[in-house]
């Protein structure tokens, strides 16, 4: 699947992942980038090009909305009730990845132990 479609299957990069994950709180540009970061440990870094690109399109999809604010400076964004469903599968999605990996890891040790 090209990443170009894969917010409109509901299948996020894991760049998208981050930015509805760091909205679950409503923040400004800035602070996700930042929270990602901190989040990660610094194992994931979103530049202002990736994070802005992705805020347009998850806004044209209906996951997040930009809060009205006085500060026009200040842009905060929220997820929307769409936003949320769709980080809550994610999430099951991706913890069922994992388990098909550990399920695979332990089926290749026994395999390969079985070989011996």
């Amino acid at each position: 699947m090209s990443r170009a479609n894969s917010l409109e299957t509901e299948q996020l990069t894991d760049s998208a992942y981050y930015i509805l994950l760091a909205l679950i709180v409503p923040r400004h540009g800035y602070a996700i980038m930042k929270y990602i970061e901190e989040l990660t440990d610094g194992e994931v870094k979103i530049g202002p090009a990736t994070l802005y690109t992705l805020i347009k399109k998850m806004q044209k999809n209906g996951y997040i909305l930009l809060n009205e604010d006085d500060d026009e400076r200040r842009k905060t964004y929220q997820l929307t009730a769409k936003g949320e469903m769709v980080i809550a599968a994610e999430i099951e999605r991706r913890l069922r990845m994992a388990r098909h990996g550990n399920a695979a890891l332990h089926q290749s040790k026994e395999e390969a132990s079985d070989e011996k």
